[in-house]
């Protein structure tokens, strides 16, 4: 029977254990984290995730929105004949639609989300904060098309427009709901209670009531300022102004440029509100 000299077995002994500490400290390291998503598949996620969503709770609330747009021209048409003022009734009640969902629902939506932690949600996904809430704003402003075209369609009947140029309405709504989605996003993100974001909402809301669907000729001075900051002001020009016989369709093309710039500037401020939020 041969003997191993001790000093060879603690050798050996040695040996072993430092391969034991080397593989455990390679078994230790954090393995590396996977590629962050790119923006545009994470925001056909975001959206198709937040369609499905709010596809059933939100369809109810749209029919509330068309038929209070449809009301308001109702009762206008016992003020308003026709001519200019019939215009700006009809767009601007197509157009508030819009604002409904877009801004009011969505500021309410997001001021929630806030409130109960869902922004750790998606905080912890590898999708960018833009994303999100292009993402989410996109849902919210698609549900508005069924609703802005029945309320054209019923005004321009009602008031006696013609029908030749609604096919605007395809560049209007996504524009302007846009930049009344950012702005709805801002307010519920910006806001430090969720009552409060719902109160701004609706505030937004009737601004857009106020301002929009009231003929401008009919409003004082200051309110006209007021107006002109308002980012469904460029949308309800744009689309009154296609009612006329000859169209000015370059106005019309500024008008859409301006809501298409004032969008993006929304969005933008609800992308960093966004992030402002998610890290508190």
């Amino acid at each position: 029977m041969s003997v191993v000299p001790a000093e060879a077995e603690t050798g050996s002994v040695r040996i072993r254990v430092a391969r034991d500490k080397d593989a455990g400290a390679a078994g230790d390291a954090p393995a590396p984290l996977a590629p962050r998503a790119r923006l545009l598949p994470s925001l056909a996620a975001v959206y198709r995730a937040q369609l499905s969503r709010a596809r059933v709770a939100r369809i109810p609330l749209l029919f509330v929105a068309t038929f209070q747009s449809v009301g308001i021209m109702v009762l206008m048409r016992g003020v308003v004949d026709g001519g200019d003022e019939a215009r700006a009734v009809v767009a601007g009640s197509s157009v508030l639609v819009v604002a409904f969902v877009a801004l009011n629902l969505l500021a309410q939506y997001f001021g929630q989300l806030r409130a109960s932690g869902g922004l750790d949600h998606y905080a912890t996904l590898p999708v960018p904060p833009a994303a999100v809430v292009l993402g989410a704003a996109a849902a919210y402003a698609s549900f508005t098309v069924p609703g802005t075209f029945v309320t054209a369609v019923v005004g321009c009947v009602l008031f006696q427009l013609p029908l030749t140029h609604l096919w605007v309405l395809a560049a209007v709504v996504p524009l302007a709901g846009a930049a009344l989605a950012g702005l709805g996003a801002a307010l519920g993100l910006l806001a430090p209670r969720q009552e409060l974001a719902t109160l701004l909402g609706q505030l937004g809301m009737s601004a857009a009531l106020l301002l929009g669907v009231l003929p401008a000729e009919r409003l004082p001075v200051p309110i006209l300022y007021a107006r002109d900051l308002l980012p469904s002001t460029y949308g309800v020009e744009a689309f009154a102004r296609t009612f006329d016989a000859h169209p000015d369709w370059p106005a019309v093309v500024l008008d859409l440029a301006v809501c298409a710039a004032v969008g993006v500037v929304s969005l933008a401020v609800a992308t960093w509100a966004y992030r402002r939020a998610a890290v508190r």
